[in-house]
């Protein structure tokens, strides 16, 4: 039978997301469109008005509720691309190249978008504007004096930046963007507790990984001891505490998922009443009185009470260390890497085919075209097939939409106020679904080109033509033709996660019990470390806290690789499908791994050679098998290998890891 997540590929295809309203992020939308346009209405220099509500629209794009220096950085460097592509297109313009030279411009230009795209998601976002702005820049109505587009789009993104700066010292914790995604995280650890024993719990599981990433990213560098920490800001400081307190309860609750251990409601309840009390600035929070019975329960009641000392001002030790998060500022591969480079000449490719195309045509917006492959190109946004389809579809729909409301209206004040609605909606549109964002930025685009003065109604219905040559050429050239398969996106994914697992489990396996580790039972207090910089327990555990949230977040890239490929058409959706138990296999692992580290700290427990070699083997037939492009296949009459899971709680006398080795060798027997 065909596994439930890779049934009706289409319909996962259209399937939205449901995320939150982010009411902030629309608003600031809104009113950094609308102030730029009005200003130029005002001032009767609509044609800069323009170009600073392209440059807010850009910022909005790479908004994010996030603390100020990461926001303006994450802005800066996407705006700063976008106003040199703007340069560009300009002087190009300006110049009154022919479609030759203009050609070869773009095509170099964006082999330079597409390798800096690949280099990861800042480089993205600031590679595919990059393209887009020049373009753009190639064919728009240039203002007075030309040169000032650049500039002008600088302004706009710059007061976007400043809308979202705190108002004096924010006067609720809550306001701190860290605050909000500490709580959300807790909030999320206390669902997976509550959902522990129920099917539920994968999902919650996998939610809460994903709250904890979101976490990681807002929280500054902090490397070194904390003595060296003192100096940080107290609250900076607190919040790391907190954020490591959680990191050791979810280690505790993904163990205790994999041993289908339920906890009393009580304890479920515990995080829901930490995140509470973060979001209010910090408070005591009382615990239950419970006897834990499991290592991985002991494990999860100690990193409660951690969590609550932390969140109550009170210092804690969980004889963890300071997780560095991933320096926003580094790339996943060299600019000028094989890879990077292949993806350049991609992108280049199908501007090129693109220009040549436009010039043989009479098309009335060229520029069209180049900036919908730049789009439907951008590496980091899931399938390049859904998104081409995906964007001919809403283009569609975002034409209809802005050819009924110019048959209502063409007054200047009421398209500004359209422009700002669309721009609203993005944040949201964006993170529903890639169609719907297009669905809002189509009519916002066209009404800013109406306000420009280059189109009329008359004029959107080509836009649509456009459009599909656009997305046919990407399907052509840098889909169906391109030499790269999609096992390239899953299978590389699914190497990373086996070798930080293998890291994790060497990590977990050379630990030894240590005097004062083996607490009893509802004891209060939290195991303590050496922090000493020359005991080698203290550098294991640190090693084997950053490596337990590298593997997590490892298997959740997985996992979205997977999931992307699920909702592609044959191949790619059978390939996936068919390296959905390895993932499945892997996530479970990172459970056992878990527990059994819950085991050797909280049982006494030494690690048996045997079980962990059968475990590392199993890890690295599964490597080869991956790099090799090999998944387990599927017993005659099946499309999917099935391995039986343990229905039963796991008896915490036996060895968390022997299970998981029996498991992996019978996923890899099966294929």
């Amino acid at each position: 039978m065909p596994s439930s997540d890779a049934a009706s590929w289409w319909a996962r295809a259209v399937r939205p997301e449901r995320p939150p309203l982010p009411l902030a992020l629309m608003v600031r939308a809104a009113v950094g469109m609308a102030v730029p346009l009005a200003a130029g209405l005002l001032l009767h220099r609509l044609d800069l008005g323009v170009f600073a509500g392209l440059g807010a629209m850009h910022a909005t794009m790479n908004d994010r509720a996030e603390p100020s220096r990461l926001r303006a950085a994450r802005i800066g460097t996407a705006v700063l691309a976008s106003a040199l592509g703007m340069l560009v297109g300009t002087a190009l313009q300006r110049a009154d190249a022919n479609g030759l030279a203009l050609g070869a411009a773009l095509t170099s230009t964006a082999f330079v978008s597409g390798a800096l795209s690949a280099t990861g998601p800042r480089g993205s976002a600031a590679g595919m504007l990059l393209l887009v702005s020049a373009a753009l820049g190639s064919g728009m109505p240039l203002p007075h004096p030309w040169w000032a587009a650049a500039p002008m789009m600088l302004v706009g993104a710059a007061f976007v930046v400043l809308l979202g700066l705190p108002a004096g010292v924010p006067s609720r914790p809550a306001a701190d963007p860290r605050v909000r995604a500490l709580a959300a995280a807790y909030d999320a650890l206390g669902r997976t507790l509550a959902d522990l024993g129920t099917s539920r719990a994968a999902g919650s599981r996998q939610v809460l990984t994903a709250r904890l990433n979101q976490l990681q990213d807002l929280l500054p560098n902090r490397t070194g001891t904390r003595t060296r920490s003192r100096n940080r800001n107290q609250h900076q400081t607190r919040s790391q505490d907190q954020y490591e307190a959680a990191l050791a309860a979810t280690e505790a609750a993904t163990g205790l998922l994999w041993a289908r251990r339920a906890v009393p409601p009580e304890v479920a309840a515990v995080p829901h009443r930490l995140a509470a009390a973060v979001r209010q600035g910090g408070g005591e929070v009382a615990m239950p009185d419970w006897q834990p019975d499991t290592p991985s329960r002991q494990a999860l009641d100690v990193a409660l009470r951690a969590a609550a000392d932390t969140v109550a001002g009170r210092e804690a030790r969980l004889g963890t260390a300071p997780v560095p998060p991933p320096d926003p500022w580094r790339l996943r591969v060299r600019l000028l890497s094989r890879g990077s480079v292949r993806y350049g000449l991609r992108v280049a490719l199908c501007i090129a085919v693109g220009s040549a195309v436009t010039a043989n045509f009479p098309l009335s917006k060229s520029y069209w075209v180049p900036m919908t492959i730049a789009f439907v190109l951008k590496p980091d946004l899931g399938s390049v097939f859904l998104r081409a389809v995906s964007r001919s579809i809403g283009t569609v729909l975002g034409v209809a939409v802005t050819a009924a409301l110019l048959v209502l209206t063409t007054e200047e004040w009421a398209l500004t106020a359209i422009a700002a609605l669309c721009v609203a909606l993005l944040p949201y549109a964006t993170a529903a679904h890639y169609g719907l964002n297009t669905v809002a930025m189509t009519p916002m685009a066209l009404v800013l080109l109406q306000l420009g003065g280059q189109s009329s109604a008359a004029e959107f219905w080509p836009r649509v033509l456009d459009t599909v040559l656009a997305s046919a050429i990407v399907l052509l050239f840098g889909y169906l033709l391109w030499p790269e398969r999609p096992r390239h996106r899953i299978e590389p994914r699914l190497v990373d996660a086996t070798g930080a697992l293998r890291a994790y489990l060497d990590a977990v396996t050379a630990t030894r019990t240590r005097p004062g580790d083996n607490l009893s039972p509802g004891n209060n207090r939290s195991p303590e470390i050496s922090q000493s910089p020359d005991s080698s327990t203290g550098r294991t555990d640190r090693a084997e806290v950053w490596l337990r949230r590298t593997a997590y977040r490892s298997l959740a890239e997985a996992r979205q690789e997977v999931r992307q490929g699920l909702a592609e058409p044959p191949p790619t959706g059978r390939l996936a499908e068919q390296w959905l138990p390895a993932t499945a296999a892997l996530e479970r692992l990172g459970g056992a791994v878990a527990a059994f580290a819950a085991q050797i700290r909280y049982g006494g427990r030494v690690p048996d050679p045997d079980e962990v070699d059968r475990v590392r083997r199993a890890l690295d037939e599964l490597t080869v098998a991956a790099r090799a492009h090999r998944p387990p296949s599927a017993p005659t009459g099946s499309t999917t290998v099935s391995v039986d899971r343990p229905t039963e709680p796991h008896d915490p006398t036996r060895s968390a890891l022997g299970r998981a080795a029996d498991e992996l060798e019978a996923l890899l027997t099966n294929g």
